[in-house]
């Protein structure tokens, strides 16, 4: 069982930065997928950003050119930066992770609230 707690979350002004880290329990070289998901009031969770454990990333449209998700496997840790932020990024941000035949680990979740 994967305990992931997420951090870096906060205000701040559209335009502004911050990076979110997620920590993992035990080591990650076994999550095949980690990445980010967020849900605002009203809507439903969507993805933002992926990275395998090769190091591919998949990015949402929305957060493309803005967002780089990174993994540091020596640290057990996932990064998102998101730079350029705008009022529509803000949202509670997840930490998503995978491993072969296993559910789907989630953390509880860090507030990103840009104001404009």
């Amino acid at each position: 069982q994967v305990q992931l707690v997420e951090s870096g979350g906060g205000l701040v002004q559209a335009g502004g930065s911050l990076r979110l880290s997620c920590a993992a329990s035990e080591t990650i070289f076994r999550l095949n997928i980690m990445g980010w998901y967020r849900q605002a009031p009203g809507k439903q969770r969507e993805l933002v950003a992926t990275i395998s454990k090769i190091g591919s990333t998949n990015y949402a449209d929305s957060v493309k050119g803005r967002f780089t998700i990174s993994r540091d496997n020596a640290q057990n840790t996932v990064y998102l930066q998101m730079n350029s932020l705008k009022p529509e990024d803000t949202a509670v941000y997840y930490c998503y992770a995978r491993a072969l035949l296993e559910s789907p680990y989630w953390g509880q979740g860090t507030q990103v609230t840009v104001s404009s």
